[in-house]
Parts: C-alpha cells; sequence; structure tokens
C-alpha cells in the first residue's frame, strides 16, 4: 500500500530529454531519476498548502498553482475561467498566464547564458549594444537594478507619445537617448531602484549578442529544450488566443500602448511550465555553479535590511546566508509570483489574471518548509524596495 502511495502521490514524472547536437545553443536536459516523498512527509505538505491557500480561492482566485519539495508536486490546483466574466473556457494545467515581472528571470538568465557562451560580458557598457546611447552603465547595472535610469513605465505617460500607437523596446530606447539629461537622474550603481526600463534595454543586448529575436533565442535556448510546451513570448499574433487580465470586478483590461515592451514582461506560462524551470536552474545542467552563484548575490547593500535583489532574482536573506529567492509580477489585472527555497529544494507558483493581490501572500507558507520568518511579513512592500513589486503599472 505504501508503495502504491508513492506511485501516486510521491513520485514525480519523468521529463524526456531534448538534443539536438548539431544546435550548441540548444540545451540537453537528462531525465532525473524518480523522485520520491515519503507518504507522511507528503501527506504534512500537500495538507498544509491544500489549507493555506483554501482562503485564496474563496476570495476568487482565477489562476492556477503548483507546489513541490524535492520535485514531487505536493499541491496542484486551478480556478476560473480564460474570461472570467463569461465564464468560459476553464482555466487548466494549459492555461498560460502573463509572467509579468516574473519574465525577467528568463531575461536576466539568457543574458547570463550569453555571457557563459563568450558572446557578451556583464562588464560590458551597454553602449556597446545599444548604439548611441551614452556611456557609463554596464549590463550587470541593468540586471541588478542599479542603472540610474527612470521607469519607462512612469515617464512614457508624460512624454507626448501618441498611445494609439504601441511603443517598442526600439522606441523606447531612441526616446530615452534623445532624453538621456532627464530620464538617467543618478550614475550608474549609486543605488537600487526597481525598473522596468532595464529588462527592455536586455532584451535588446540579448538581440544584439546572439543576432536572433528575443523571441527565437528564448524559444530555442529554454522553452523547447525544457519541453515547455505553453510557455511564449506574446507578439501582437498571439491576442486572438491570449489569455487576457481582468479586475477583480470581472472588468476586461483592455490592450494599451505599452503592451508590445517585452524583456521586462510579456513571457506566458504554467505553473507546470515555470516547474521545469525551476528544476533546469537547480540541475546544474544549464549553468556553471559559478554564474548561479552571481545571480543569487545580493548586489544592494547600501542600506541595511534582509531584502536585497540579484541579477534578475529578488531575495531575503538570512543572518548566517540563508536565502529565499523569488520574484514577483504585477502587469493589469496579472499578478504571480514564483518563489524558490533553494535549501529545502522546494518551489511555490502561483499565477492570476483577475488582479487578486493576495497570490503575494504565497510566500508565508513558506514557513512550512524551513525557516523563512514569512509569517508576519507585510505583502505589499514599497515600490523601491528591494523585495517589492515596485515599478509595475498600476
Amino acid at each position: 500500500m505504501a508503495a502504491s502511495f508513492l506511485v501516486c502521490c510521491g513520485q514525480a514524472p519523468s521529463v524526456k530529454p531534448t538534443i539536438k547536437a548539431q544546435d550548441s545553443t540548444l540545451l540537453a536536459v537528462a531525465s532525473p531519476p524518480p523522485a520520491l516523498l515519503h507518504p507522511e512527509e507528503y501527506k504534512l505538505y500537500s495538507n498544509a498548502s491544500r489549507h493555506f491557500f483554501d482562503s485564496l480561492f474563496m476570495h476568487g482566485f482565477n489562476g492556477g498553482l503548483v507546489v513541490a519539495h524535492n520535485g514531487v508536486v505536493v499541491y496542484e490546483r486551478y480556478s476560473g475561467f480564460k474570461d472570467p466574466r463569461k465564464h468560459k473556457d476553464s482555466v487548466n494545467a494549459h492555461t498560460a498566464f502573463h509572467l509579468a515581472s516574473v519574465s525577467k528571470t528568463f531575461t536576466a538568465m539568457a543574458i547570463l547564458k550569453l555571457w557563459e557562451e563568450g558572446k557578451l560580458d556583464i562588464h560590458d557598457d551597454i553602449s556597446k549594444y545599444l548604439i548611441g546611447f551614452p556611456p557609463g552603465v554596464t549590463i550587470k547595472n541593468l540586471l541588478s537594478q542599479r542603472s540610474g535610469i527612470r521607469n519607462y513605465v512612469h515617464f512614457m505617460d508624460q512624454s507626448g507619445w501618441d498611445k494609439r500607437k504601441y511603443l517598442t523596446n526600439a522606441d523606447l530606447l531612441q526616446y530615452i537617448i534623445q532624453h538621456h539629461a532627464e530620464l538617467i537622474y543618478a550614475p550608474a550603481g549609486r543605488h537600487f531602484e526597481y525598473c522596468n526600463t532595464n529588462y527592455a534595454f536586455l532584451a535588446l543586448i540579448i538581440e544584439k549578442a546572439s543576432g536572433e529575436s528575443y523571441n527565437e533565442f528564448l524559444t530555442k535556448t529554454f522553452f523547447q529544450p525544457l519541453q515547455m510546451q505553453d510557455t511564449y513570448v506574446f507578439t501582437i499574433h498571439d491576442t486572438a488566443k491570449v489569455t487576457r487580465s481582468y479586475r477583480m470586478s470581472g472588468r476586461l483590461y483592455p490592450m494599451e500602448y505599452l503592451d508590445m515592451v517585452y524583456g521586462d514582461k510579456n513571457i506566458y506560462s504554467t505553473p507546470e511550465d515555470m516547474l521545469k524551470w525551476d528544476a533546469a536552474l537547480r540541475g546544474h545542467i544549464m549553468y556553471k555553479q559559478s554564474t548561479l552563484d552571481s545571480a543569487y548575490t545580493p548586489y544592494s547593500l547600501e542600506k541595511p535590511g534582509k531584502r536585497n535583489y540579484g541579477l534578475g532574482w529578488r531575495m531575503i536573506v538570512y543572518p548566517g546566508g540563508k536565502k529565499l529567492i523569488y520574484h514577483n509580477g504585477w502587469w493589469h489585472g496579472n499578478r504571480t509570483v514564483f518563489i524558490r527555497m533553494m535549501e529545502e529544494n522546494a518551489t511555490i507558483i502561483a499565477l492570476c489574471n483577475n488582479d487578486n493581490k493576495r497570490v503575494y501572500a504565497s510566500k508565508k507558507l513558506c514557513d512550512v518548509f524551513g525557516n523563512y520568518q514569512q509569517a508576519h511579513e507585510n505583502v505589499d512592500e514599497p515600490d523601491n524596495d528591494p523585495e517589492g513589486r515596485g515599478g509595475e503599472k498600476r
């Protein structure tokens, strides 16, 4: 009976490898051995997750959740509809949600992959790749949110831009080049300022260094080899199939002029695909350990505190060096959480499209897995706090 329980509830599904030897940028992902949890351990984490998230579903959560430990899914649930107004098309494991700023984890790791391949150096000045941009800002400054550049989701509202026309990454670059005296407000490296502009620029650098579009590079470097079959970079051609976002009232968020900028947002995915992303980053297959260490190092140390930012990753750093690695997202009605407990090999993923900010309380569940002291933490942090969701358009 115990053996049967392990097979049904405590064993991770295997992942088939994708190997294309002719293309060095595609990653061969080996099938991991089956991961097991003792039945009592599985029951503990499953019940704790179910009890914790019951209140979220009772308060109108429209989306999907996955909690995993040691490669085993201990809790997974989907609720609501792709169109919550009409109760049309139930949300399921293949419903892709806008990741909002959780997209930044892919942009950052794409840059670090190009760094490993020798196609760029994160210490390079971005003017090497973004022709016409004034010198003084490095790729690492962008990655660590220390560039001194203002956030486009704020200043473009007063820019005079024709809001009937979609803004592109290239448009944004040219606008900042033309107005750099007012939009670069501080010397790079001086202090932390959460800024979506940084990651829109990183997407352009990926294209310049790789010779491919952002979409092409991420698809063949991450999505295809990891078999993330429901994950994609949004383009205007995806408008008909995309999962739209809504207010809690059920009112649809209309498309707007900032919706085509990518790198800081605009990746769609599912909880199951994001679990593959988490597993790949833990498996030491895709990156050198030194690269991962760089990504998870805190770089904003000018103020005392445990909250910090690495290279595309938020973190809470505890005495003794223990870290909680995560990223939140918020764009229109899309609110997302991607939480990674590195020491315990546990992951929490929550994606929704109906503006339900209760998803950010998901970090409190971390206390079930380890000593993360989240039970009394405030989930609504200031915009410019390294822990906060700051910078996403409200």
